[in-house]
């Protein structure tokens, strides 16, 4: 490490709220799926920012695109139109199917309002104000107060109890536990399409199945949150598409900007005509030009460079890839995940791989302590998978051998 990057990271650790433990090293540039340290080091992506660069480093179009309107407007708040949120609304119905959008500026924000939007519904119906709702053990659906709530690991909620009321958790794809915590006073069953930080765990297909049909029957809100597996990573735009339900709110965030941060929740006709009116629920930057900008302009690069068909494609080999180090390695216990969306599960904390990795210039994070996540560019190719492939191999190797 060079004198400067280490000059870097001690004025960032002067200055920088301690709240993550970063790895020892400072990005500067991007191209394509490579980074680049400012000491010139080239870094093989399978981070993508935490599933949010899908389109890789440095897209001309995109960049073109956020250039333009920064020299037209950038911001005008929400007591006006504008012509972007307008198009990005447009665009992403017509992705995802749903029927009302609201542009917020993160994951967590818009969990916010699928909670809100799901209380509200309720509320509506029978002027009860102890609704409940229930979520799903091992999930993760952000760090404010609402999202921490309905995240199901209590090591994430205890030093900052109490979170808000009336939240029950079951455990995903076993619906009999969701029907244990199902009353009359249920008005919403959220989680994730696949399990990110919990430990990249899919949703099954007759668990949502059942769970669509028991919110069909009791009028409880199906919310699903897509922020981290949306967005084509699972080979369809949106993860729940491949399982031929549609749920009544869903969130979305990450890859939808594409490194400008907005995130959406969005609701059928039905959720939003009897759920948020105004005065309900609002944000200062949520839906501003710039990032509605990103959006659009994601949509069209997605459909025009066909990205969630490369991330079937390319996910696919990944799976392959990844099952082959499974057999290889006596440290490594399975692999699990969609597309794009991998994790390889050990038998011991995957923290001095993934340092050795780096090292070698891939980056890779984890899912838990015992969990390598894949989440590159949705752009890469099969040539990239073999090249981390290679880098991993000799990383475990590595560390299985300096524990024989």
């Amino acid at each position: 490490m060079s004198a400067e990057m280490q000059n870097y990271i001690d004025e960032a650790e002067k200055a920088l709220l301690h709240t993550y433990n970063r790895y020892q090293v400072v990005f500067d540039k991007g191209e394509g799926v490579y980074l680049y340290d400012v000491d010139g080091k080239k870094y093989l992506d399978f981070v993508a920012g935490i599933a949010v660069f899908a389109l890789g480093y440095h897209n001309e179009e995109y960049n073109d695109a956020l250039k333009g309107q920064i020299d037209k407007i950038i911001h005008t708040s929400n007591y006006y139109y504008n012509v972007p949120a307008i198009e990005a609304a447009k665009r992403i119905k017509e992705v995802s199917g749903m029927d009302r959008v609201f542009f917020t500026n993160s994951g967590a924000e818009a969990v916010e309002g699928a909670i809100k939007t799901a209380r509200k519904y309720a509320w509506l119906k029978d002027g009860r104000t102890d609704h409940e709702i229930i979520a799903m053990n091992h999930s993760f659906h952000g760090r404010t107060m609402g999202a921490l709530s309905v995240t199901g690991n209590p090591h994430y909620r205890e030093a900052f109890e109490p979170m808000i009321g009336n939240i029950k958790f079951a455990d995903l794809n076993d619906f009999d536990s969701v029907m244990a915590q199902v009353t009359d006073r249920t008005c919403a069953i959220l989680f994730e399409t696949v399990q990110g930080e919990g430990g990249i765990y899919p949703a099954s297909e007759e668990f949502m199945k059942k769970v669509r049909a028991l919110c069909d029957e009791r009028d409880i809100l199906m919310i699903l949150d897509e922020i981290q597996c949306g967005m084509g990573r699972t080979g369809h735009m949106f993860a729940w598409q491949r399982y031929g339900i549609k749920p009544d709110v869903m969130t979305t965030a990450k890859a939808l900007g594409c490194g400008v941060p907005v995130g959406a929740f969005l609701m059928t006709e039905k959720v939003g005509s009897a759920s948020l009116v105004a005065g309900d629920h609002g944000t200062t930057y949520g839906g501003n030009p710039l990032a509605c900008t990103a959006v659009c302009k994601v949509i069209e690069l997605f459909e025009k460079q066909e990205v969630p068909a490369n991330a079937a494609k390319v996910g696919a080999y990944l799976e392959k890839r990844l099952d082959e180090i499974v057999a290889e390695f006596s440290s490594v216990q399975t692999r699990r995940g969609v597309g794009l969306l991998q994790g390889l599960v050990f038998d011991k904390p995957v923290g001095d791989i993934i340092k050795r990795a780096m090292d070698k210039g891939l980056v890779l994070i984890n899912a838990g302590t015992n969990i390598i996540r894949f989440v590159p560019p949705l752009v890469i190719e099969e040539k990239h998978v073999d090249d981390m492939i290679g880098i991993l191999r000799e990383c475990i190797a590595e560390a299985e051998g300096e524990q024989q």
